[in-house]
């Protein structure tokens, strides 16, 4: 079945960095766009990056870009996401999702939680 496993969140004080991993199976990783959402408290999840299935397109939501990098190795089935410089108003769950729209195919993961905070 499909699966989506988020891992590397955690605790880390602000100006510190973490890398989130999404390890995907049950689908064939390379033909989805991936990205990273997240979901603070009481606010609507946003999408904080994207990245086509070739990895030849990106995108970030503006409050990330610079501190941020998302990449993918699909030989690996696994989605990153490298977070420098982390800020308190990143604390939020932050979701994984697979989608390829042509078969109107959307998977999450059951999100990984990441609190900046000293």
């Amino acid at each position: 079945q499909v699966q989506l496993v988020e891992s590397g969140g955690g605790l880390v004080q602000p100006g510190g960095s973490l890398r989130l991993s999404c390890a995907a199976s049950g689908f064939t990783f390379s033909n989805y766009a991936m990205r990273w959402y997240r979901q603070a408290p009481g606010k609507e999840r946003e999408l904080v990056a994207g990245i086509t299935s070739a990895g030849d397109s990106i995108v970030y939501v503006d409050s990330v870009k610079g501190r941020f990098t998302i990449s993918r190795d699909n030989a690996e089935k696994t989605v990153y996401l490298q977070m420098n410089s982390l800020k308190g108003e990143d604390t939020a769950v932050y979701y994984c999702n697979a989608r390829r729209t042509t078969i109107r195919a959307d998977y999450w993961g059951q999100g990984t939680q990441v609190t900046v905070s000293s």
